[in-house]
């Protein structure tokens, strides 16, 4: 056992984990460990590098490309377990530790990517390859080009000025990037609704209720009900709350979320990070930062993303616009006189539902229970594609107690990685829902895959079952179709695993795996009574799967107006980007009037103060992918469909084309292969609603 320096050997992440998979022994890390293994790591990896720079050997595979892959192990496992803990289960001790160590992390990796000998060798590489003096397999070739333009765009070739103001610039974004998230997470934590008297809480499922009793418990507001917010404007329940003036409160609550004057205001952080993004495209040579994001995906330049989406902007707001007409006669049947409002959308919206398809979701949650859901449904839906199977292992400990941990056996009984699953919501959680990797799989370091999904469905009190909305088992099987492309990866490199493909790639195998949601005979298995064990009723279902296209003009207007805002923020010039805080809400209201997107009863998805996903999450200038994916995916359904559907030959092929190959290879020249053709934006169009629809 090899043990790091500097480092004491009795610290967690001095060597490999020794539990199955390399499964981080979380019974003994504690807050202790992280800041002294971090800085050991990055001080290995500088000498590691260094040592791989200084060669002076003539650059080959094995001594520049192969020799980078393993450099870094220990501030690689120290960094996953960190930012997984600090994003899923986080605490003061964390944020001090994330506030003093993004400096010395984001120097760091400034070192390794402006190198100028390790680009003079990869350099060296690709000549040789071009020359045809150098044969090497697809996968390593593509990686090589890869590094090449990584590098370019790391500043490796600007002048030594240059690359100290980028050096600086990347440090500051760092440090504001992780302070917008735990602003964030303060400020919605603060937001929670507050209510005193149960009557206020008429409409919510009696569990649900519950759960709001026992939030406000924990928050020492013992006999109050604390209605706790989700990331997304939209909050699971307005579609319930039978009161406007709670509907209302609630909504407030949400929207206003990071505008607030003071410690959990975003918008002076939000502000600098706009302002030295684009500061940092423009010493790079980039148009702006969106530019700088769009050629790093398959997209390539902003034109294409806006080229697609501009257009469908008037068409969606046409259709969301003829769904309001339908909710404004609900509104009109309650309170004559009144407009229906943002946050009468979702409660509306599931009373003209519920009449037009006799469909209540308050009926359908009964019917939809966790556990039964993950089992007979997320689960059992891999088995069927791909002849997986999962062997819950309770010896085996997560992060926190909520954590549960399966081994993946693949068709021929081969162990092939560890899923683990934390789906409640707690004050130290980040909102929304996401995969992590553990363990990268790489048979370069003979390392199997440990992959993590986090959601956050509202915890019920102890020995009450878990009921979900609909939405939340299409999360469920999304986040997992994330977790299918950790676990099948097979590939060689590291840096190629998984989920490490372009941005506007990674949400396509979630958007496929949540097709199985719909799928009728797992429906049958999954959607049955938590008491009875019956199954939903047949016409239920018919009527579930009937209604699909139901509100997509809501859906898609409130997904554009987000993704279209992160692209109206990264256009930005640096002399461009207000400088107050109070302008930032008349630039996103201007941005959207200009896209159309103006619609007052559908703001966006995010909003700017509390858009996580642009400016702390990994996706600024990138919101487009989700939609960007979908045409893959939607085309992908229609494969699946035109073959059968849910068979193992249709799974195999999915996992061969797909899923196995993570990052080595172009990834839309793969899905062409399993296609047969280039991908086309039909089948997006028919499943949006958009077909043929004009403004």
């Amino acid at each position: 056992m090899t043990v790091a320096p500097h480092l004491d050997p009795a610290n967690p992440f001095a060597a490999a984990s020794e539990l199955p998979y390399g499964l981080p022994d979380f019974s003994a890390i504690t807050v202790a460990h992280y800041a002294p293994a971090i800085r050991a790591g990055i001080a290995a990896e500088r000498a590691e590098v260094e040592a791989i720079a200084a060669n002076p050997e003539p650059a080959t595979i094995e001594n520049t490309i192969e020799a980078l892959e393993r450099s870094g192990a220990l501030l690689h496992r120290a960094l996953t377990v960190f930012y997984n803990v600090s994003s899923a289960d986080s605490s003061d001790e964390l944020d001090a530790i994330e506030e003093e160590l993004t400096p010395e992390l984001s120097a760091h990796q400034d070192y390794v990517a402006m190198e100028p000998r390790l680009f003079a060798k990869v350099s060296a590489i690709a000549e040789q390859i071009d020359a045809g003096d150098l044969e090497v397999d697809p996968a390593t070739e593509y990686l090589v080009r890869e590094m090449l333009r990584d590098f370019r765009r790391s500043g490796v070739a600007l002048p030594a000025a240059e690359q100290e103001e980028l050096r600086s610039i990347n440090a500051r974004l760092a440090e504001l990037g992780a302070k917008f998230g735990r602003i964030l997470l303060a400020a919605t934590n603060e937001a929670a609704v507050l209510v005193d008297d149960v009557a206020d809480l008429e409409g919510l499922p009696e569990d649900a209720v519950a759960a709001a009793a026992q939030a406000a418990a924990d928050a020492g507001h013992a006999g109050g009900y604390l209605i706790e917010l989700q990331l997304p404007t939209q909050q699971g329940v307005l579609a319930q709350l039978a009161r406007r003036d709670v509907r209302a409160r609630v909504h407030e609550a949400s929207v206003t979320r990071g505008l607030t004057p003071g410690e959990h205001d975003t918008r002076p952080v939000l502000l600098e990070i706009v302002t030295l993004r684009a500061k940092r495209a423009r010493l790079l040579g980039y148009d702006h930062h969106a530019a700088y994001i769009a050629e790093d995906g398959t997209a390539r330049t902003t034109d294409a993303i806006m080229g697609m989406f501009e257009p469908l902007a008037p068409k969606a707001v046409a259709n969301a616009k003829r769904e309001a007409a339908d909710l404004q006669r609900a509104v009109d049947a309650d309170t004559p006189g009144e407009q229906l409002r943002a946050c009468d959308w979702a409660y509306y919206s599931e009373q003209v539902r519920r009449e037009r398809y006799s469909l209540d979701d308050s009926l359908l949650r009964p019917y939809l229970e966790l556990n039964t859901v993950l089992e007979k449904g997320v689960f059992a839906a891999a088995t069927a594609l791909f002849g997986i199977t999962f062997e819950r292992r309770a010896d085996l400990l997560g992060y926190h107690p909520d954590v549960r941990v399966w081994e993946v056996f693949d068709a021929d009984g081969r162990g092939m990685g560890l899923f683990l699953g934390d789906y409640y919501t707690r004050p130290s959680k980040r909102g929304g829902a996401w995969m992590n990797n553990l363990v990268d799989q790489s048979t370069l370091l003979g390392e199997l895959p440990v992959v993590v999904n986090n959601l956050n469905i509202p915890k019920p009190p102890p020995g009450e079952p878990t009921l979900l909305a609909w939405d939340e088992v299409i999360t469920m099987f999304h986040e997992f179709g994330h977790a299918l492309h950790g676990l099948f990866s097979a590939v060689r490199l590291p840096s190629q695993s998984g989920t490490e493909v372009p941005r506007d790639f990674v949400e396509y195998p979630s958007q496929v795996n949540e097709m199985w949601a719909w799928e009728p005979s797992l429906l049958a298995e999954y959607a049955v009574h938590h008491k009875t064990g019956e199954p939903m009723p047949t016409e239920w279902i018919e009527t579930l799967i009937a209604s699909r296209l139901f509100n997509e003009g809501f859906g898609t207007t409130e997904y554009l107006a987000a993704a279209l805002l992160d692209q109206a923020w990264h256009q930005l010039a640096p002399e461009d980007v207000p400088t107050s805080p109070a302008d930032v809400e008349a630039f996103e209201r201007e941005a959207l009037e200009r896209l159309g997107l103006d619609f007052a009863p559908v703001p966006p998805r995010y909003r700017t103060s509390y858009f996580n996903h642009i400016f702390a999450g990994g996706y600024s200038a990138g919101y487009y992918s989700y939609l960007w994916s979908e045409v893959l995916d939607a085309d992908t359904v229609q494969w699946f469909e035109e073959n059968g559907g849910l068979r193992r030959e249709n799974g195999d092929a999915f996992r061969a084309h797909v899923l196995s190959i993570g990052g080595s290879q172009d990834p839309v020249a793969a899905f062409s292969a399993m296609r047969g053709r280039a991908p086309s934006i039909d089948p997006l169009l028919a499943r949006r609603g958009l077909a043929g629809e004009t403004a």
